[in-house]
């Protein structure tokens, strides 16, 4: 697959996907004979990853530091590779617990959200009885 191709399947520029190769957020890509990029399975797994991490909010540092530590993969050495495993684990356990809290801040912010869509009319027609006014009213955080 041709980079126009690589890029169109995951909604990415060219630019982009040239940019995580040269900043060594992806490994480097197969090339075809003629020099040109010929994305394989494992280079498009490594650009939907990538992809679906930045969407996450994983930082470009981190994800560097996340495809160097698959550099330690070239080994046979079995200490190395549990090191780069665990370490790698590490880092995609840090970013799901960020997810999780980004969630639920999320669903927090979706349910006063709702709240207000279902009672405002309710609540404008306190203000305007004089029901309510600028320290009388429901405290929100509270509910």
């Amino acid at each position: 697959m041709n980079i126009k191709e690589a890029a169109d399947l995951f909604g990415l520029t060219p630019d982009t996907l040239r940019y995580y190769e040269k900043a060594g957020i992806v490994p480097p890509v197969h090339r075809a004979q003629s020099g040109f990029r010929d994305y394989q399975t494992r280079d498009l797994n490594w650009i939907y990853l990538v992809r679906s991490l930045r969407r996450a909010g994983m930082d470009i540092d981190a994800l560097k530091h996340f495809a160097e530590l698959a550099k330690g993969r070239e080994t046979n050495d079995i200490d190395t590779l549990k090191a780069v495993d665990t370490a790698q684990k590490g880092i995609l356990q840090k970013q799901l617990i960020e997810i999780d809290e980004k969630i639920s801040e999320l669903q927090q912010t979706r349910e006063i959200l709702a709240y207000k869509i279902s009672t405002y009319e309710d609540h404008i027609a306190k203000f305007k009885t004089g029901e309510w006014d600028a320290e009388n009213q429901e405290r929100l955080w509270e509910r």
